[in-house]
């Protein structure tokens, strides 16, 4: 994967009950979140939430349903806007760095009756380098026959989106955000409903994507998922509870802050933190 590489410090944050302490050191910070508040309305959704994260590492972000998971990820994206604070990229605005950063919703925010098949879909994350009325170019083309191959789908290009299996439908609407190469993935619950095989095929696929060059910022309420694959865990409820590597902030005292009695473990040792989700769908070529 390409990847921009403008020189940065990077301030690797732990933080607890809202208190962040940083540790210089010369290794490039991808995304950085300063302070940022987001509101909606009288609602506030995130509050003074500040961390980075390291180039070419997996960061996990956990929290309860509701908790701003997800909004923390569309200000990197651009999809929600801080009230306050602000989200660098390479150390740049994030806003001006959208072509650099590929994401992948959830399933519920795509509506998989939309009549377009997978290549249909994996094309349509080209659309902003070719402008909506022009035909896409051979190195589109081959990007995106690219991207399929990486996540294994290239044999179900033809085939119609509401043909595919849980498991296929998220690799297509990664291969759609992994065509343009972009340095930064994010991912909002992508282990939803997988079973643990499809789980362990899906993390494979990422860390070749990371031997790439990608960096990847991932919502999960799957707990093993993160302790076992994530090389950083933020845990958010509305702030910032703690950062850091996993065998730090994945104690019973800071999973007991964020999540209450929400968690619930698996017969099969999976911990898992009970959620649910009420989204409308949109078509494919919305993320």
């Amino acid at each position: 994967m390409r990847s921009p590489t403008l020189p940065a410090a990077h301030g690797h944050a732990h933080s607890r009950d809202g208190h962040t302490h940083s540790h210089e050191d010369y290794t490039h910070q991808a995304v950085s979140f300063q302070n940022v508040d987001v509101e909606y309305g009288p609602v506030v959704a995130l509050e003074g939430v500040s961390f980075s994260v390291e180039n070419g590492s997996l960061s996990g972000i956990i929290g309860p349903n509701g908790g701003g998971k997800s909004t923390l990820l569309k200000t990197v994206v651009g999809l929600v806007k801080p009230s306050r604070g602000q989200v660098l990229v390479d150390g740049r605005p994030s806003h001006r760095m959208r072509r650099h950063i590929g994401f992948v919703p959830q399933l519920e925010q795509v509506d998989w009756h939309f009549p377009a098949t997978v290549w249909d879909v994996v094309m349509m994350g080209l659309t902003p380098s070719r402008g909506l009325f022009r035909s896409h170019s051979r190195a589109n083309r081959e990007a995106a026959a690219e991207a399929l191959g990486t996540v294994g789908l290239k044999d179900l290009r033809r085939r119609g989106i509401g043909e595919l299996s849980g498991g296929q439908r998220r690799r297509v609407l990664l291969a759609r955000a992994i065509a343009s190469h972009p340095s930064i993935l994010l991912l909002d619950e992508p282990m939803t409903g997988l079973d643990p095989t499809a789980q362990h095929s899906f993390l494979d696929i990422i860390d070749r994507l990371r031997e790439g060059g990608a960096t990847v910022i991932m919502c999960t309420h799957n707990l093993t998922c993160v302790s076992a694959r994530a090389s950083d865990v933020a845990v958010i409820n509305g702030r910032l509870i703690a950062y850091g590597p996993p065998e730090e902030v994945l104690l019973e005292s800071v999973l007991a802050d964020a999540f209450g009695h929400q968690l619930v473990v698996h017969a099969s040792g999976e911990a898992l933190a009970l959620h649910h989700h009420d989204h409308r769908p949109a078509w494919p070529g919305r993320g």
